[in-house]
């Protein structure tokens, strides 16, 4: 079972996949609202917020962060609380190209080597431009293009520097987190990205 996706990563140098979530609601007969496009299609002010605030070393590490793992076990342990989970940009594709989106210590397990197989097989820029491709941006809808258009009414490399801090703050949870409607709480997120994402943690050398 291990070499399907390994297999496939491979191929997805140059195949566009789509995700476990895509094909679960087409198997249901849901709609699904998905539109592939480049990455030059998709606005640099969303490339920058979205790894502002998902991945801000998503250049600089293979796959897992492993220094954000120790700050968060370290956090942990000082509180006597649970780690929060550290999910990379590149251990979300293999989230939702390969496995099941439910938390589980075992789901993470099987994710953390597919990660490292993935940063090893993929260039940087393949690995983002899947990943703004098939993120779920709202009930049926993947991908940038989609999500931008449900949004905002207009395509993904029209947005401008607010637009993309709304979208890129509901990508933890874009059911609850509705960018046509954001919250006061979303927005004081949607605030503090915007900073963020034009300064050094939104800098992607391995991209723009």
């Amino acid at each position: 079972m291990f070499l399907v996706p390994v297999t496939l990563t491979v191929a997805y140098r140059w195949v566009d996949p789509v995700s476990t979530l895509m094909l679960a609601d087409r198997l249901l007969g849901r709609p699904v609202d998905h539109r592939w496009v480049p990455l030059e299609r998709i606005a640099p002010s969303l490339i920058r917020a979205v790894v502002a605030s998902e991945d801000a070393r998503f250049c600089s590490h293979a796959g897992i962060d492993w220094a954000a793992i120790d700050l968060a076990m370290a956090r942990a342990e000082r509180s006597g609380r649970r780690p929060r989970g550290v999910s990379t940009i590149t251990m979300q594709v293999a989230k939702n190209l390969f496995l099941w989106p439910q938390r589980s210590y075992l789901r993470k397990i099987v994710e953390a080597p597919l990660a490292l197989w993935i940063d090893l097989v993929l260039p940087k820029r393949r690995v983002l431009e899947i990943y703004l491709n098939i993120a779920e941006w709202g009930p049926g809808t993947y991908g940038a293009e989609a999500g931008a258009r449900r949004a905002f009414g207009k395509s993904a490399d029209s947005l401008g520097p607010r637009e993309a801090a709304i979208l890129a703050t509901s990508l933890p949870n874009p059911i609850l987190r509705d960018a046509r409607r954001p919250s006061r709480g979303q927005i004081g997120l949607v605030n503090r990205l915007e900073r963020r994402a034009a300064g050094p943690d939104g800098s992607v050398p391995c991209v723009l």
